[in-house]
């Protein structure tokens, strides 16, 4: 029997490959087709319309990388066909390759409207359903020749700049035929069964019921007249198509679905063209599948197309009025949530949840981020906060070391909120609903025994597509058959409603979703990092100083505009291939120039408002826009800083070469390799190096994974490495009473680094600043802090918080957290005295523990600073980089939340009348971190005040107002009133009553006074 079975199977996909699909088609008049070559960027569809047409016959060459070639399709239905369906197929010259990483088009109808999109797996283009014969065709394709890149193989051809001028694609049979339906109805029941029979246990009587009833229908066809004999051939079929699923089966909810990137292997202007093609698609195929339901997320995309393509919006939004097409998500883009800062999070929900409902008017309540590379755990809070309460991600099965437990489970944040979450066990966000598929999402699935259901995003993703008709025919045979889950094509709410009352005592996970992949993306693309950064610090000020200048200066405009359009362009660059660094060389190039433009605003609007805060005069005036006072100026405001009282800094050299520098908070040893051999916190007596150790000691080791290079970083790096402990010259660059400098040079390879050991009076931090000019290939470089501390878990910098991991590595899920991701600070303690390690632009760390022979321990951090991976861009990070950071002893996590936000937040000095800016809010307890300051989006000039508690304990403090205070609203990220917040109540003198549990966050909306 077993021969017999693989007799049948190999027999029904040689007579489907070669008989019965190429049978679906059938007449095949060739149609004539005209092209012309763009001769830059993609242009307008009006010019594309109107241009002058060449010739063009199959086999001929087209499209150069990133090149647009406009096809112009012409011909005529026979009138022997009247009463069929005719369509055209178009082949721009596919591999048949996964849609969306190769050529694709467009179709449009003469007068601009688009129809659908082609790819490899979508070539056709309805003409007549039936014909009535004689009709005229005429199309126009708006073909994107781009570049094949998902081999990763390192190429030149990810940038229009580098890429090759030769033509990719030849042009491939353009005809018009007949569609045989019966046929393709024929092939769609052989696939099904045909998919589901090898999910079937051997001995299942309904794998061999499948067989004999396959074989029989093989019988009945004859292969000289296929369309002829078709329906006797599906006959057979019906009653293994009629037969029900078990009570027992599993139920998949089936969200039609193409996930998008925002850019990765294309570039932005291609995503809005994929996007287009998409969202055209999908529109067509619900016009004749009225049970078709898609979800699209990311406001960004469906913002691009209202923008470059009305039409195609305008059909979508019908569709949306209709439930068909479903936004979800509420973010502006699937962004990274890693790296994302606290506020920059909060306004991806913001300004995402805002544009469905203003638009559509739809309230999105699923946060829907597939393919984001972890998920931190301050995530929770910031979902219910947006108004959503479900998740779903699919990523979490992609890590390589341990497999997550749960598929429904509630997840728990850093300061306790939970939020109902699904990981579809399908293990795919682009399925193609085939046998094999659903049966690994049933079997996978580990909640049997307590809940039924998951749910299957199914249609072309990544490059775009979405779903076929296939698809669609897919699901409906697998509705209700014996041997499948049961499956019902509906929107996410239906499945997570169901699944929450299916599962209400779900599993609970707390802390973070880390992927146990990808780790190289906390420190790929340095640059596009740095931008990411500096951008959200600008934000912060922008928003701080021009709130505080409309409320305190008459006329002086709060600029909505420019602040929300430069918000949105910077959540775009979160996108998760953009800031974690894992898209092609065009898209980080222009990130650099965009990062560019935004600081450049950022600081015009920063200094309007501050020079009309400051007023006339000549008096230095310095503006501090950190949430924590320093040399006499209040958090968020300023004043005329008074002489500086503190001890001097001291320099003395080393008779063994090297420097001693102290300023009465701390002692800094640096010995003639320019290396930090002491940093000795003065007042607590504590050394903070390790003896025997360096820290700042720089570090290099090979950087190879085994696949995904700008992505992964393998933890066989650590086998290798080299210390820069050679010097090229050790100079004391500056001595005065207010700073000390030791600058060290350095060579290795074909790079040099310039760093700048700065001891500011006053300060307990040794600052560093460090000038790479990186030319390394395939290579790490880390910085290493050996400190004399027994911590068995450091504290990380998270949005709105921070997160504790494990320094040992106990078991395989420790052990897999090798590289971690902080913000701003990662700090390491024991009982009494710890250190911190603060940076401007570095997300990437390390921490380990090692035992020393005088029984001491050593818990060393590392900084990752720069990688070099030649895949997607084969330059990565190559040339000039500055990177600081600053090493504080005796640091808690509050000095570190403290100085982290100080070397974000620089001073700024403004000439003016030495009056001092009287801060709007002032936190009357430094664990009570106020995050953002700005007016209120709805432009009614309340003043918009966010803030959390930011040690992990419950606080109890005071809120001080700089302005008449009429009424204070507890709101959430959208700034609507919440219904369960207590009553807030301003005292006599503007300040507020406020307690904060443990990392909560708290967005207070104030009503101003006259």
């Amino acid at each position: 029997m077993h021969d017999d079975r693989s007799i049948v199977e190999h027999r029904l996909r040689r007579v489907l490959t070669e008989r019965l699909g190429p049978a679906v088609r059938s007449g095949r008049l060739p149609l004539t087709v005209g092209k012309w070559d763009v001769p830059g960027e993609p242009v307008p569809v009006a010019e594309g319309l109107s241009a002058v047409y060449g010739p063009a016959a199959p086999g001929q060459a087209w499209g150069p990388a990133w090149g647009t070639t406009w096809f112009r399709v012409t011909g005529r239905v026979p009138d022997e066909w009247r009463g069929r369906t005719v369509e055209a197929v178009v082949d721009l010259g596919f591999d048949r390759g996964m849609p969306g990483f190769q050529c694709e088009g467009l179709v449009y109808r003469p007068d601009g409207q688009a129809v659908k999109a082609l790819n490899p797996f979508n070539d056709w283009v309805p003409v007549a359903d039936p014909a009535r014969g004689g009709e005229e065709v005429l199309l126009y394709v708006e073909a994107a020749a781009n570049p094949v890149l998902a081999g990763q193989t390192p190429t030149y051809e990810g940038d229009r700049l580098t890429s090759s001028a030769e033509p990719l694609y030849r042009v491939g049979r353009t005809e018009l035929v007949v569609v045989e339906t019966e046929v393709w109805e024929l092939v769609r029941d052989l696939e099904v069964l045909g998919s589901l029979m090898p999910e079937l246990a051997e001995g299942d009587a309904r794998r061999w019921e499948i067989l004999r009833a396959v074989e029989r229908a093989l019988d009945a066809v004859d292969l000289t007249d296929v369309a002829g004999t078709a329906a006797r051939a599906r006959a057979e079929l019906t009653g293994v198509l009629a037969s029900p699923a078990n009570a027992s089966a599993h139920r998949v909810s089936a969200v039609g679905h193409a996930h998008i990137d925002s850019a990765w292997l294309w570039p932005l202007r291609e995503t809005v063209r994929k996007v287009a093609r998409t969202c055209s698609n999908v529109v067509a195929l619900m016009d004749t599948h009225p049970q078709f339901v898609f979800a699209m997320s990311q406001a960004q995309q469906l913002a691009w197309i209202k923008e470059h393509r009305p039409e195609v919006f305008a059909k979508v939004k019908k569709k949306i009025e209709g439930g068909q097409f479903v936004p979800v998500g509420g973010m502006w883009v699937e962004s990274d949530t890693n790296m994302v800062g606290g506020e920059a999070m909060a306004r991806q929900f913001l300004y995402g949840k805002k544009f469905f409902l203003d638009e559509f008017g739809v309230e999105t309540e699923e946060v829907w981020l597939p393919d984001s590379f972890g998920y931190t755990a301050a995530m929770p809070q910031l979902v219910r906060l947006s108004g959503s309460k479900w998740f779903l991600t699919q990523k979490i099965s992609w890590s390589q070391s341990n497999t997550f437990p749960h598929h429904t489970f509630w997840w728990e944040g850093i300061d306790g909120t939970r939020v109902f979450t699904h990981f579809p066990p399908v293990d795919t966000y682009n399925s193609d609903l085939g046998g094999a598929q659903l049966a690994h999402a049933a079997r996978n699935y580990r909640e049997k025994g307590r809940a039924s259901r998951s749910l299957v995003p199914f249609g072309w993703g990544d490059g775009g597509g979405g779903p076929t008709r296939e698809m669609l025919a897919r699901a409906e045979r697998l509705r209700d058959l014996e041997g499948s889950a049961r499956v019902v094509v509906e929107k996410p709410a239906a499945f997570f409603a169901k699944a929450q009352a299916e599962y209400p005592d779900a599993p609970v996970w707390a802390g973070e979703l880390y992927l146990e992949l990808h780790r190289g993306t906390y420190t790929s693309q340095a640059r596009t990092k740095q931008g990411n950064r500096r951008s959200e610090s600008l934000l912060r000020e922008a928003e701080l100083w021009s709130a505080t200048a409309a409320v305190r200066v008459a006329g002086h405009a709060y600029p909505y505009d420019d602040l929300e359009r430069i918000w949105k362009t910077v959540l775009l660059h979160q996108f998760h291939d953009i800031l974690p660094g894992s898209s092609i060389a065009w898209v980080h190039r222009e990130a650099r120039e965009t990062y560019a433009r935004v600081r450049a605003e950022l600081e015009a609007v920063i200094s309007a408002a501050q020079e009309a805060l400051a007023g006339e005069g000549a008096s230095e005036l310095t503006f501090n826009p950190a949430p924590h006072a320093r040399r006499s100026v209040p958090a968020g405001g300023a004043a005329v800083v008074p002489p500086r009282t503190s001890p001097p800094v001291t320099a003395v050299s080393r008779e063994a070469g090297g420097y001693v520098l102290a300023n009465g908070l701390l002692r800094i040893v640096v010995d003639a390799r320019g290396l930090v051999v002491s940093a000795y916190d003065i007042g607590a007596g504590r050394e903070a190096v390790a003896p025997g150790g360096a820290a700042n000691l720089l570090q290099i080791h090979p950087d190879f994974p085994n696949m995904w290079d700008a992505w992964d970083i393998d933890a066989f790096y650590r086998h290798n490495v080299t210390d820069l402990v050679d010097a090229d010259r050790l100079t004391l660059t500056e001595s005065g009473d207010e700073r000390a400098v030791v600058t060290v040079e350095r060579s290795f390879g074909a790079s040099t680094v310039v760093q700048r050991l700065a001891l500011r009076s006053g300060a307990k931090v040794l600052d560093i600043e460090t000038d790479v000019d990186w030319h390394e290939s395939e290579q790490l470089l880390k910085a290493a802090f050996p400190l004399d501390v027994k911590a068995d878990r450091s504290a990380a910098e998270t949005q709105f918080g921070h997160v504790y991991r494990a320094t040992h590595t106990n078991t395989s899920w420790e052990a897999a957290k090798f590289e971690i991701c902080a913000h701003r600070w990662i700090q390491v303690e024991e009982p009494g005295w710890g250190a911190a390690l603060v940076n401007d632009s570095t997300y990437g760390h390390d921490v380990t523990r090692t035992v020393r022979k005088d029984g001491g321990q050593t818990t060393t951090v590392r900084l990752s600073l720069l990688r070099a991976p030649r895949y997607p861009d084969p330059a990565t990070d190559q040339g000039a980089h500055r990177l600081r950071f600053a090493l504080a002893p005796g640091a808690t996590v509050a000095d570190a939340v403290r100085e982290g936000h100080w070397i974000n937040l620089p001073e700024r000095t403004v000439a003016g009348s030495g009056a001092p800016v009287e801060p709007l809010v002032v936190s009357g307890d430094e664990r009570v971190v106020v995050e953002a300051v700005k007016l209120a989006e709805d432009r009614g000039g309340d003043v918009v005040v966010r803030l959390y508690e930011a040690s992990g304990g419950r606080v109890s403090t005071t809120l001080a107002t700089g302005f008449p205070v009429t009424s204070v609203t507890a709101t959430d990220l959208l700034e609507r009133p919440l219904a369960d917040a207590p009553a807030y109540e301003p005292g006599p003198d503007g300040t507020l009553e406020l307690t904060l549990r443990p990392f909560q966050i708290l967005t207070l909306r104030m009503g101003r006074g006259a």
